[in-house]
């Protein structure tokens, strides 16, 4: 290969970030658009729709200003133990399934049952087991997550080639061995599909509990000023959720490429 090959795949990374910038700038601008549209048209005083630029003042009205980062802090922590007990728990039980035909045949009709409740559903009973508490918010988050990341770690194990486990059973490799050398190597990706659809679940679904059952977060700021008729407050609540989400889905981003690189690097190494 040539110098001048390398010298073009060596920048193709940063064409395809420069172009993945650009487009994530411009995807802003309907957003920018319609927010300037409603500050011209928009009146402080609209019950409904008020202007774009009293949100943030309304934050700090009536000396409320002090339980914003509280919130913020309960909302992020309830969804992160919420995504990572939904992940173990569903890396774990998609495994066992996917690899066990009489598991899958027991277990098969009670998840399909689970998956199709409604979160909002399970916030009745959840509260009558549990209390109006962070542990009851902390269930029905990871009841709602973990069901993408367990489906598709069951498909990712029924995705693999037969050649590797005999390869696996013909290198004497223990049970426990194949597993982290093995099966879980192979349904990294089919994870990673999972965790990248349950995180805006969970996210979505910790703010509806908080919303529903009052519980710290800025799922009841929302609720509280909802019922108290401040509905700059209201949006300027659901501008603070919505940067949580976009940081987080950055996040989940950065990791799931770090891994897809790893991956890549692995495959580079045996080849």
């Amino acid at each position: 290969m040539s110098d001048q090959d390398l010298s073009v795949r060596d920048r193709t990374p940063t064409r395809v970030r420069r172009r993945n910038g650009l487009a994530a700038v411009s995807g802003l601008l309907p957003l920018v658009l319609l927010l300037v549209v409603w500050e011209l048209v928009g009146s402080p005083d609209s019950p409904f729709y008020p202007a774009p630029s009293s949100w943030w003042p309304a934050l700090f009205t009536r000396g409320q200003g002090e339980d914003i980062i509280p919130a913020t802090v309960d909302t992020i922590r309830t969804f992160g133990l919420g995504l990572v007990v939904a992940t173990i728990l569903g890396i774990a039980l998609g495994l066992g399934v996917g690899a066990s035909e009489t598991l899958d045949r027991a277990l098969g009709p009670t998840f399909e049952f689970a998956r199709a409740l409604p979160p909002a559903a399970i916030v009745p009973v959840a509260t009558l087991l549990l209390g109006f508490d962070e542990t009851m918010k902390l269930v029905v988050v990871a009841l709602a997550a973990l069901w993408p990341i367990l489906l598709n770690t069951r498909t990712g194990v029924r995705g693999i080639d037969p050649v590797l486990i005999d390869t696996a059973r013909s290198l004497r490799l223990t049970r426990g061995g194949t597993v982290f050398r093995v099966l879980l190597p192979s349904v990294t990706p089919a994870v990673m599909l999972g965790v990248r659809v349950a995180t805006p679940i969970a996210l979505v679904i910790t703010l509806l509990v908080e919303y529903l059952t009052g519980v710290s977060g800025i799922g009841a700021l929302v609720g509280d000023a909802q019922r108290t008729f401040q509905p700059a407050r209201v949006y300027s609540l659901i501008v603070i959720a919505g940067l949580i989400s976009l940081v987080i889905n950055a996040i989940v981003r950065v990791v799931e490429e770090g891994v897809r690189r790893r991956r890549v690097a692995d495959a580079r190494g045996l080849g």
